[in-house]
């Protein structure tokens, strides 16, 4: 593939105070790509730690660091990067995560020399604080068509991150770049909307997610429903893509209780019992009953035994009110 004047690809790595931990390696494998015609944006979010010191020791001509005076919180950054991006297409590489040495050309060479896909995804591993595989999921999203393609991901074929996930630069931009109403999913929003125009998939491992103790986490349950909410969203938003109807409502029948299982999963992070309750509770109301939850905990158990003696008591009442409705009750 000819190489253009100026980089085809953009691995943009928004950043704030991991120097000391994981920054290194995300970095390092980015610059450590195989394929040669690319550029690194680092886009530091204001760190106070070691980081400037870190980036402006590196030399290497495809790096470009910019640093914000004031933290602009991180979807902001996100977005930054991708106005900074020269590269026709792009990845956006969290500052924990990393891709392998061939990532970048992988999916160029999936791409082939004419064609102009929306996103082009890869596998992905699951990695751990120290770097060890806890799981790898190969990609084998069906593209048959765009109702598949998502129901892919409901069926745990394939795993939607952004380590894993190369975007053509324009089409990103045009559809808004990462957005969404509680800067939550964004990443989802992003790969769903992009997924619409044209995918490409590699079914190869070659990026790392990592999962570790300094992740975001859930302070309260009004936080976790946001979740729930942003979930539901979602949905919306990937079935308001398909055009055919018997599709959408597939979409929507196993999205629903693929995205109640996540909104639940969110609950259980909460520290406090009756936080899990009242959040559990309202992911069950928010996504009417479609899905319950599954875990052991006594907890969720709970909501499931109250929920059901709810339900139970609501028919009761209809039952009464029919009846007393009926003639032969008069």
């Amino acid at each position: 593939m000819a190489q253009v004047s100026t980089p085809l690809v953009t691995i943009a790595i928004p950043t704030y105070n991991r120097a000391s931990s994981y920054l290194k390696v995300a970095l390092t494998s980015a610059l450590a790509q195989s394929y040669p015609n690319l550029e690194v944006v680092v886009a530091d979010n204001a760190s106070t730690d070691s980081t400037p010191a870190t980036l402006q020791g590196i030399t290497d001509r495809r790096l470009r660091y910019i640093r914000h005076t004031v933290n602009m919180g991180a979807n902001r950054n996100y977005n930054y990067c991708l106005s900074q991006a020269r590269g026709e297409y792009f990845v956006l590489l969290h500052d924990d995560d990393a891709i392998d040495e061939d990532f970048v050309a992988v999916c160029m060479q999936a791409a082939g020399d004419n064609i102009r896909p929306g996103i082009i995804r890869t596998g992905v591993r699951v990695i751990n604080e120290r770097g060890e595989t806890r799981s790898e999921i190969a990609n084998l999203a069906d593209g048959t068509s765009l109702g598949r393609y998502y129901r892919s991901w409901f069926a745990g074929k394939t795993s939607w991150y952004l380590v894993n996930t190369l975007f053509q630069t324009a089409r990103l931009r045009s559809a808004g770049g990462f957005c969404s109403r509680y800067h939550l999913s964004e990443d989802g929003f992003a790969i769903a909307r992009l997924a619409s125009l044209q995918a490409v998939d590699v079914r190869d491992v070659k990026a790392s997610f990592r999962v570790h103790a300094g992740e975001q986490t859930i302070a309260d349950p009004a936080a976790a429903v946001l979740w729930a909410r942003e979930y539901l969203e979602l949905l919306d938003c990937m079935c308001g893509l398909i055009d055919d109807p018997e599709e959408s409502a597939a979409v929507r029948n196993e999205g629903g209780r693929f995205f109640a299982r996540l909104a639940y999963n969110r609950a259980a992070l909460l520290r406090s019992r009756a936080a899990r309750i009242r959040a559990s509770y309202e992911v069950l109301r928010l996504f009417r009953y479609r899905c319950w939850p599954t875990h052991r905990s006594r907890t969720l158990r709970f909501i499931r035994q109250a929920a059901v003696s709810a339900r139970r008591r609501a028919k009761k009442s209809l039952g009464r009110n029919v009846a007393a409705a009926s003639p032969s009750a008069r």
